[in-house]
């Protein structure tokens, strides 16, 4: 495997672990979005999800990210 695809392979399997965690703390919260929980702002889980995202399609080739 080339060192670009296993880098791609790294952000994807990041992204997905993030996805699971935010998926499980909405189950726990009992809600739907990230938007209707009341401890949206600041919140480690949602930051982390919103980073591995950002990651997945820069492929860490941006800048900082800040939201």
């Amino acid at each position: 495997m080339s060192e670009a695809k296993h880098e791609d392979a790294v952000f994807e399997q990041k992204l997905q672990e993030q996805t699971k965690s935010l998926k499980n703390c909405q189950e726990q919260k009992q809600v739907v979005s990230c938007l209707k929980c009341d401890k949206i702002i600041g919140c480690d889980t949602r930051k982390s999800y919103v980073n591995a995202v950002y990651n997945s399609m820069s492929k860490g080739q941006g800048g900082g990210f800040e939201f």
